[in-house]
């Protein structure tokens, strides 16, 4: 992708992201081209967009609101609190065992060069975009390919789908083959289209969010979905794991539409 630098075209943002990224390379550099940090980023930034939800289902057994906002009110009571810290300890346990060495295999093969220069406004806006429609192209062909083949479905993805009812950590509740195809399928979507860090870091914390959000089993007034139509949001994919089929893609519905798997 051409590099546009903040700089250019008169940029009202550009003193702002320049001063940022400034201020993230300056003695940071080193962690910053460190190939661990892709999987220990992914695990802690789940961990903190999931807490808005903990706390969500602490309150529903107390607040009448709470319950109504839930999209599966009547198949029984918010997820307890073992049941977050059981999904807590074999997340934990794949990222150790599987996902950090995985990944930092590949990302030693990526370049640890860091630009000089921020992106653009608009660079960033085109290369968070392109990410996501690429990501969300490549997980639902991937996704699909898990539910049509019988053998995948057994062997990769039949754990995940053991949430009838999800909950925002479950998004990560998976084997460590999906969830290792999950974080390689968002590195090689930011790698092919080669986009600047900061650009990287925005799209990876979006992707964590909207997949928390899709799993979370709550229909928020304030959710993406809302304010977007063309992402289905959580209830899109609760469909999805009440009926094991359709809605494939990940937070986009274009495909569904397309390839008549949408479930309404």
């Amino acid at each position: 992708m051409m590099n546009v630098t903040s700089t250019e075209h008169g940029d009202p943002c550009a003193p702002v992201l320049q001063e940022l990224w400034q201020y993230v390379k300056a003695g940071q550099e080193e962690i910053l081209v460190s190939p661990y940090l892709p999987a220990s980023c992914a695990f802690l930034t789940h961990m903190l967009l999931c807490a808005p939800f903990l706390a969500l289902d602490a309150l529903g057994s107390v607040c009448q609101r709470v319950r109504w906002w839930r999209i599966a009110a009547g198949s029984g009571p918010p997820p307890s609190l073992r049941q977050w810290f059981d999904c807590l300890w074999r997340i934990l346990f794949k990222y150790l065992t599987a996902i950090l060495p995985a990944t930092a295999m590949f990302q030693s093969l990526r370049s640890p060069m860091l630009p000089d220069l921020a992106p653009s406004c608009w660079q960033l806006f085109v290369e968070v975009l392109a990410c996501s429609l690429l990501f969300d192209t490549l997980y639902f062909i991937w996704h699909f390919s898990l539910h049509r083949v019988s053998w995948l479905y057994r062997n990769i993805h039949q754990l995940h789908h053991q949430h009838k009812v999800p909950f925002a950590l479950a998004a990560q509740d998976a084997s460590s083959t999906e969830l290792l195809s999950l974080l390689l399928i968002a590195l090689i979507s930011a790698w092919v289209v080669d986009c600047h860090p900061l650009s990287e870091a925005l799209f990876h914390l979006i992707n964590s969010w909207l997949a928390v959000e899709d799993h979370c089993g709550y229909d928020l007034p304030w959710a993406l979905h809302r304010l977007l139509p063309c992402l289905g949001g959580a209830p899109h994919h609760q469909t999805h794991h009440s009926l094991h089929r359709g809605n494939y893609a990940p937070y986009f519905t274009h495909w569904d539409h397309l390839f008549g798997t949408y479930c309404a």
